[in-house]
């Protein structure tokens, strides 16, 4: 298995890394993180200008027709610099649905204007009571005069508080927690019958709970096939797995290289802390996190440009490992800072807060866990 980037791979690394050392770091986080929007528009017409935000679109619509590997080299770098932009929930995730569910009006509708960065997406899909499973959807799409009306409450929806368009979720035939019946929707965030109860996530991030009274919505506004809407969205959860595995792996880094850092200017009896060899085998376990975090990284997004069987083994299993050596990192290089190590002063405590929400985001450790237990079981059936 060949681990090395293409050429084109590498330069789209170092710009990204260069913009991030050059735009980014925790000032800038925490002014956004004090913002009614949380990210910098400005920085997001950026990305578009760069072309950063057509990297996974087809090249018929303007895309550069990247795969899970591109989106990785891209979001690792992002992760390093405390990027508040919403390159997860807009681009990869409902991105993703819009390519591989949409229709050829659907994506030339709004496609492009992911592309130019014009438009703002968020994925509604959990509930009260669902916990991390995506069939356990009670929010209902009824047929009435041609359409459909929709009818439900959406908790913790990333980046609703601005969005255009909201993908929903909603059961469209069948009980709650059966895996078909289940359609996406296109929903207009304007649309009349949608309210939006704005919140603040642990790390800063914006997001809205959302509550569906009566919307009505057109057969047009279906997004995929209909009660399959299931697959769908687990084949698009993985590559968003591969995008946020990226992104962790680049806070965990960074966490790495700040701690190292510190622990060579830091003195206690006349000399760097960094001499201790209890705190030098701490640093020496969070590199190893680090460096299986990065293995499983590449192998679970090779698997997905290569349509590999395992594919969704491998993500899981990433996801599993996301979880357990983010904790791991983040807690070693707050306590190896000291009582600093929480301060908004510092990067440490909001690489943190970052690592702790993508740990949970579409599934904690435990859910896939059993996830890649199942998925293996049956594959060696």
């Amino acid at each position: 298995m060949d681990f090395s980037l293409s050429e084109e791979q590498i330069l789209l690394r170092d710009s990204v890394e260069k913009y991030v050392r050059e735009k980014c770091g925790v000032e800038r986080h925490r002014t956004l993180c004090g913002t009614d929007l949380g990210f910098d528009p400005e920085a997001w017409q950026e990305f578009a200008d760069l072309g950063w935000l057509s990297i996974p679109f087809s090249e018929e619509l303007g895309g550069f027709s990247g795969g899970a590997t591109d989106l990785m080299v891209v979001a690792e770098a992002l992760g390093k610099g405390l990027v508040r932009e919403p390159f997860l929930s807009t681009l990869v995730t409902c991105g993703g649905l819009l390519q591989a569910g949409g229709d050829a009006e659907q994506r030339q509708r709004y496609i492009p204007s992911i592309i130019d960065g014009s438009s703002q997406w968020a994925f509604a899909f959990a509930e009260p009571g669902s916990g991390y499973d995506f069939a356990a959807i009670d929010t209902t799409a009824e047929i009435l005069g041609g359409g459909y009306v929709l009818n439900g409450r959406k908790l913790a929806v990333l980046n609703a508080h601005c969005a255009n368009h909201i993908i929903v979720l909603a059961r469209t035939a069948g009980a709650a927690r059966e895996r078909a019946g289940i359609t996406l929707f296109v929903v207009d965030a304007d649309a009349p019958g949608l309210s939006r109860d704005n919140f603040v996530a642990l790390d800063g991030s914006r997001g809205a709970h959302i509550h569906l009274d009566s919307v009505m919505l057109t057969v047009g506004q279906a997004l995929g096939e209909v009660d399959a809407g299931l697959i769908l969205v687990e084949s698009v959860v993985d590559t968003a797995i591969v995008t946020l595995g990226a992104e962790a792996l680049g806070a965990m880094q960074a966490l790495l290289d700040a701690t190292v850092g510190y622990t060579k200017t830091r003195e206690q009896f006349g000399q760097p802390i960094s001499k201790f060899q209890a705190l030098q085998h701490c640093m020496a376990d969070m590199y190893m996190k680090v460096e299986e975090t990065r293995s499983l990284l590449l192998n679970a997004a090779i698997a997905l440009d290569e349509s590999r069987e395992d594919s969704s083994e491998a993500c899981a299993a990433l996801k599993v490992k996301v979880a357990e050596a983010g904790k791991f990192v983040a807690k070693q290089a707050v306590q190896l800072h000291g009582g600093i190590g929480m301060t908004d002063e510092l990067n440490v405590g909001h690489h943190y807060k970052r690592l702790m929400l993508l740990a949970k985001l579409y599934g904690d450790e435990a859910y896939y866990l059993q996830k890649y237990a199942d998925l293996a079981s049956a594959r060696a059936a």
